[in-house]
């Protein structure tokens, strides 16, 4: 089909897509007064905040990148999006969100990263806000552990946009990645029943912090203090508590995130095979259309015939 193949049709997708990411970023530096390069990948998690949505698996991975990128390593520069709302009394979800900040604080503020990684934590996720992330986003964080997210709605409107999914075999994302193609689409991490067989077994965090190096000095640095110098123990029981239970697979998923993350780099350094990608994600968004959902209870429920 031409719109998979004619390079007017992906130049203008592009410039659409930059345009977008410009006007989020001017955004950022208005409201949050956040330098951030258009021109990175655009890295977005905005959905509620909650332990299975898992916003810690993400921070691991920020955390994960800031020490390739002080280590000396070559990484795609990454600005990485969050947002969304923690019900008042949540406090694990409070923490989550008080970490975010800390880790932004940190990463934002070092000379040696530059702007090859920022983290920014958009306030008040609203209409008007998702009106400005959405068109803009690269890449769409829909990585609750698999078997907890009911559907999705928010994975389907970043995809409508322009954006490729890394997520888990959860909620929505089976049939997203069924209409997109699954060479699309970034897979990872445990399966339903896989999440299911790992718990029966006896879940042990500490034996995976164990045999894990990235992983342990990513927890480590949360732990003493990196992201709270000025009250150093501050994430030491988030810290304990994923070490002890876990209950949503945080570490068990952790190496297999962090190996998909290398897939999206690779592929972020082939423009071209990018946007081609992102435009067949528009595309595949068709089967989600209120049109054909209200034709399928037409025939299937209400039995209307033409």
């Amino acid at each position: 089909m031409l719109f998979r193949s004619d390079p007017v049709f992906r130049a203008a997708f592009r410039l659409i897509k930059h345009a977008n990411k410009e006007r989020l970023a001017a955004h950022i530096w208005q409201q949050l007064d956040v330098e951030v390069d258009p021109a990175s990948l655009f890295d977005v998690q905005v959905k509620r905040i909650h332990e299975y949505k898992r916003q810690l698996l993400n921070v691991l991975h920020v955390i994960a990148r800031y020490n390739r990128i002080r280590d000396g390593r070559d990484v795609v520069p990454r600005t990485v999006i969050f947002s969304g709302k923690a019900a008042p009394g949540y406090w694990m979800a409070k923490q989550s969100i008080r970490l975010i900040h800390g880790v932004a604080d940190v990463v934002n503020h070092d000379p040696v990263v530059g702007s090859r990684l920022k983290v920014v934590f958009v306030p008040n996720y609203s209409v008007s806000n998702a009106e400005r992330i959405i068109p803009a986003c690269d890449l769409s964080e829909q990585i609750s552990t698999a078997g907890t997210e009911a559907s999705g709605t928010g994975n389907m409107k970043l995809s409508l946009n322009g954006a490729l999914t890394i997520g888990t075999l959860d909620g929505a994302n089976v049939e997203m990645r069924r209409e997109i193609g699954p060479e699309h689409f970034f897979i990872f991490g445990l399966t339903a029943p896989e999440v299911t067989a790992r718990r029966a077994a006896g879940y042990d965090p500490l034996a995976v912090y164990e045999a894990e190096p990235e992983l342990a000095r990513a927890l480590d640095m949360i732990a003493t203090g990196c992201f709270s110098p000025m009250a150093r123990d501050t994430f030491r029981p988030l810290v304990e508590t994923l070490l002890r239970r876990d209950h949503y697979l945080v570490l068990a998923d952790f190496a297999d995130y962090v190996a998909c993350q290398e897939r999206v780099d690779a592929l972020f350094r082939q423009p071209d095979e990018w946007d081609r990608a992102a435009i067949l994600n528009v595309a595949g968004m068709g089967a989600f259309s209120s049109d054909r959902t209200v034709l399928d209870y037409a025939r299937e429920v209400w039995g209307i015939r033409r």
